[in-house]
């Protein structure tokens, strides 16, 4: 029986947050939309967990959220509202993050709760699967990664049992087959809604995919809750702007407080309501490791080229861009959908700021997977021998891929860009030399990775280029593993590279200095002419 058969229906679509959540039913599974704090159903999720506080129902609820939404590490906010004892069955999502989420992430290490990790994009692509009535999602996104059922099949703790995601064979090939299940309630947000529910985003810096998750809960018989900040009049909206048709929305909340991201302030170039010169968005980077990492990656950087951003030191290329004046000559992008302008990294990440375009998260990842990027930067927690990557669970963090084994599936370059130790690590530069005053307590390339997020061989098998840039060295994949191409001036290579790391790499030959340009206060501009 759908769930909307088991909700009493208002005449009116607008209600309170409390009656929009009272009659969700217990072994319900839910869908939320939200990226962090951008599009967040904040209102409705805080009612939904209020509600089980108070009465103890519903209970037993699985919710899959291809990103993770929440952001305030001093107060509950998104899922942080669900991560209650008995409330909260089971969750899939793409990504977590331990500051924002202590209870959840708690409850995943302490086997509260069934958890799976898979990939963002899959996920987004499995709800568009559903919403079309399809049995599943079948992909080659992610095999001989952790999300292969013959590694863990994105099981993220000994409670979690079942597999849910299956390797078929289709005329010799392997595939990953995550298949369709019922969607009973979408939770959702927009900007503004007329009163027979048509949905408008034109505040929000993201489209996401709200209409894939209204979709996939009507096409299973359920119902579509939307948050959203001002109603108007019916037959007021332009049918262009309209995101997510009212045929698919049951219940309109308003939060007239709602507001654009964790910033207080709303941001008119995030959505292409106003452009900002580019001058007013320049800030010099400081000459330390992370510029000349930057630096580096730049120079295999070519014009015209289509780049994604990972979190972490790869989301300041654009000013580095600004700063060394090749802006114009590439397209950044991000996994969230906004592409082209200056994405806003660290602050709101998945904002950008002048966007040229925007499109859905399912088709996002349509696009990386077909192997539309030229080239990704991205951050990487851990790296053995053979060049495989962890981001996604190590020393007892759960973080989750996000959009990296999409981002990391079919591009053609891969730079992978971070210090070569962390905890503590104090680099000066001057002379045009590096210089390490305290090394970092944790080594990063290990013997053994914790979690396979990237795979080398695979990556070797497919033809892309991978490259390992840090701030005193360069490693390039080659068949055979790591091996050591670049090293800094005033970097020893025993005392200052090997020794710092466990796993074994190989010495090219013809290994040679970084460019020294890339140590220099002087020299950006020309580092960026061989752009």
């Amino acid at each position: 029986m759908g769930t909307s058969s088991r909700i009493q229906k208002n005449n009116s679509k607008i209600v309170s947050a409390e009656e929009a959540v009272k009659n969700i039913p217990s072994d319900a599974t839910i869908t939320i939309g939200g990226l962090i704090s951008i599009l967040c159903p904040e209102k409705v999720m805080a009612a939904l967990g209020d509600r089980f506080a108070r009465t103890g129902e519903p209970k037993n609820l699985s919710v899959i959220t291809p990103v993770r939404v929440g952001w305030d590490p001093n107060k509950s906010t998104g899922l942080e509202h669900v991560a209650q004892k008995g409330m909260l069955k089971r969750l899939i999502s793409g990504s977590f993050n331990v500051k924002e989420s202590p209870k959840l992430t708690d409850m995943i290490k302490n086997n509260e709760i069934e958890a799976y990790n898979f990939s963002m994009g899959t996920l987004f692509q499995l709800i568009r699967s559903i919403a079309g009535g399809h049995p599943g999602l079948l992909t080659t996104v992610g095999l001989h990664t952790y999300v292969d059922p013959r590694q863990d099949g994105g099981r993220l703790n000994d409670y979690t049992k079942e597999e849910i995601v299956r390797l078929l064979e289709i005329d010799g090939k392997e595939h990953l087959f995550y298949p369709s299940f019922p969607i009973d309630v979408a939770i959702i947000r927009g900007t503004t809604a007329d009163e027979n529910g048509n949905i408008t985003l034109e505040e929000e810096p993201a489209t996401l995919s709200g209409l894939e998750m209204a979709m996939a809960a009507k096409a299973s018989g359920g119902y579509v809750i939307a948050q959203v900040k001002r109603v108007t009049e019916n037959k007021t909206l332009h049918p262009r702007s309209v995101e997510i048709p009212g045929i698919l929305v049951d219940a309109i909340v308003i939060d007239e407080e709602q507001t654009q991201s964790l910033l207080p302030d709303y941001e008119p170039s995030w959505t292409g309501e106003i452009k900002k010169p580019l001058n007013q968005l320049k800030k010099a980077l400081p000459l330390d490791a992370k510029k000349v990492i930057l630096r580096r990656a730049a120079q295999e950087v070519e014009k015209g080229s289509i780049i994604n951003l990972g979190v972490g030191i790869p989301v300041d290329l654009p000013q580095l861009a600004l700063e060394g004046g090749f802006f114009d000559d590439v397209t950044f992008s991000l996994e969230h959908g906004a592409i082209g302008g200056v994405p806003m990294g660290v602050e709101v990440f998945g904002a950008h700021t002048n966007p040229e375009a925007f499109v859905t998260s399912p088709q996002i990842f349509d696009y990386y997977q077909s192997g539309g990027l030229s080239t990704t930067l991205l951050g990487f927690a851990q790296i053995d021998g053979a060049g495989n990557v962890n981001v996604s669970k190590f020393n007892g963090i759960f973080r989750g891929s996000g959009g990296f084994i999409d981002i990391t599936h079919k591009t053609p370059k891969i730079m992978f860009c971070g210090t070569l130790t962390s905890g503590g690590l104090k680099v000066s530069i001057e002379n045009g030399e590096i210089n390490i005053e305290r090394e970092g307590r944790h080594k990063k390339f290990i013997n053994s990775i914790e979690h396979m997020t990237f795979n080398a061989q695979e990556a070797l098998k497919k033809g892309q280029e991978v490259l390992y840039v840090t701030e005193r060295c360069v490693f390039r994949l080659e068949n055979d593993g790591l091996v050591l191409i670049e090293y800094a001036p005033g970097i020893d290579v025993q005392k200052d590279i090997l020794l710092n790391v466990e796993c074994p790499v190989r010495v090219a030959d013809n290994v040679k200095l970084m460019d020294p340009a890339l140590f220099s206060h002087d020299e950006n501009k020309k580092v960026m002419e061989r752009v």
